[in-house]
């Protein structure tokens, strides 16, 4: 068993509904580690940052330096279950999540790497393992180096072989806008005060992070080329990931869900799905009998979200049989910078209110608390991403511990399993027609017409998700594969 400290660093975390600081699916993950880890008692504190205005009151002031100045940082702490997580805030630097411009974006990633770990020095906290959990928090780095070159009076290139032996990476995403990157000249103002304070020259730390024949700097870069493991988030993002970057070797541990925080249905799946699908159709004065579809996650393009609505005429009038009807809730939204995501949800919008307001639904502001309702009381959980886009996709792992069946392209954590009386595989090359013969001929006579079946699949799809879809399976492979092997090699 590991007794070392693990420092956990992420952007965003999903602990608290009252404090909001997460996105989306990476935040949800880390909230749901910290309550793994607090749940096994596993040494570990989390770093994060502070976003817009909380109840918390800062323990501790500390200086970050970004370009030629030093800038004052407020540190909070809030626990998760026996784990402390540090936020770190600057009233103008850190008033918003994945903030849109560049520069500040920069700014609250120099806070995070560098301001987190000098946190938790000045705290009297010594973490053995540092996880980086995306590149977000790869400075933390860079300040790794020029803590070893400064206790083992050593070079850079010999601080850095120590520095990699205690950090692991795991990352999220294949597509080009979650990975971090910025203008090398950009990188070079923003951290000259770093280097001139701690000796490190520029060029050294743009190499780490610098993306061959351009003038890129990537902090997917850096944390990979500092990382003594890197691991990816499902079987098929690990082959994926290894295929673009073919210098790392990439373990898969494929994410999971905490059991206790989002079982909304107790031991018996059929009536507690029932008694959560009474309170959502409710919601919407809708039939409780009636078959409830749901889509519930960010837009984007290779989310495909409007799939199901690519030929309309046919949606609706599958869903509109007055013996068999079928109802769909939509929720999730856009990155405020996504234009193609705005326009997704601008045309899913005037769909609804123009053709199918009687059989749709939008739910706006998607947060946690909306999606434990979708999650326990939709019928099916649609999944349409194109195949090699979804790191892992965690919504549908919840859906099915509530006995929401699967109706999904084999993308993700999907691709590792048998959905035999589970759910149903979407063809990834014919979606739009897929989709809607699988509704038309599998979905609607099953649960309209053969519900011992049904019940049958939605217990298959709870048990799955129990035995090898959980934070406990998974923070376990994160023990037995890196943190007890760091752990010997620091011992």
């Amino acid at each position: 068993m590991n007794n070392k400290l693990i420092a956990y660093f992420s952007a965003e975390f999903a602990f608290d509904s009252k404090i909001s600081q997460y996105a989306g699916g990476l935040g949800i993950l880390a909230g749901d580690f910290l309550k793994e880890a607090s749940d096994q008692e596993l040494p570990l504190v989390a770093v994060g940052l502070m976003y817009g205005k909380t109840n918390l009151t800062p323990i501790l002031e500390i200086e970050v330096p970004i370009q030629d100045q030093k800038t004052k940082v407020q540190v909070y702490k809030h626990m998760v279950g026996n784990i402390a997580v540090y936020l770190l805030g600057n009233e103008t630097i850190t008033q918003k999540l994945y903030v849109a411009n560049k520069e500040t974006r920069l700014k609250q990633e120099i806070i995070l790497g560098i301001g987190g770990l000098r946190a938790l020095e000045i705290l009297g906290i010594y973490p053995d393992i540092f996880h980086l959990n995306e590149g977000h928090s790869a400075f933390l780095t860079l300040e790794l180096i020029a803590h070893e070159m400064k206790e083992k009076h050593i070079s850079f290139s010999e601080a850095i072989f120590f520095a990699k032996k205690q950090i692991i990476f795991t990352n999220h995403t294949l597509v080009a806008a979650g990975s971090e990157i910025y203008g090398v000249d950009l990188i070079s103002l923003a951290l000259s005060g770093y280097a001139k304070e701690t000796g490190i020259p520029m060029d050294e730390i743009i190499k780490l992070g610098l993306v061959k024949e351009s003038s890129i700097f990537s902090l997917t870069m850096l944390a990979m080329r500092m990382s003594e493991n890197v691991n990816a988030v499902s079987k098929l993002h690990a082959n994926k990931a290894s295929e673009i970057w073919t210098e790392h070797t990439m373990t898969p541990i494929t994410n999971g869900v905490h059991i206790k925080s989002w079982d909304m249905v107790g031991d018996d799946v059929v009536v507690g799905h029932q008694k959560q699908k009474e309170l959502l159709t409710s919601t919407f004065n809708w039939d409780q009998k009636c078959l409830i579809l749901g889509w519930a996650r960010r837009f984007v393009e290779y989310k495909r979200p409007l799939a199901i609505l690519d030929q309309i005429e046919r949606f609706a009038k599958i869903s509109r049989n007055s013996q068999f009807p079928v109802k769909i809730i939509f929720s999730g939204g856009p990155h405020e910078a996504d234009k193609q995501g705005q326009k997704l949800l601008e045309i899913l919008q005037r769909v609804i209110k123009d053709k199918i307001g009687d059989i749709a639904v939008y739910v706006p502001d998607y947060n946690v608390d909306v999606a434990k309702k979708l999650v326990s009381g939709c019928d099916v959980w649609l999944n349409t991403p194109v195949v090699g886009y979804e790191a892992c996709g965690t919504s549908g792992m919840k859906a099915a511990l509530n006995g929401t069946l699967p109706c999904s392209t084999r993308d993700g954590w999907v691709e590792e399993i048998d959905l035999y009386k589970v759910g149903w595989a979407l063809d990834d090359d014919n979606l739009q027609n897929n989709i809607l013969d699988i509704l038309e001929y599998d979905i609607v006579p099953m649960f309209y017409q053969n519900k011992s079946v049904w019940y049958e699949h939605m217990q298959n799809a709870r048990n799955l998700v129990k035995t090898k879809f959980s934070t406990t399976r998974m923070l376990g492979e994160y023990q037995e594969r890196f943190y007890e092997p760091l752990s010997l090699d620091r011992a």
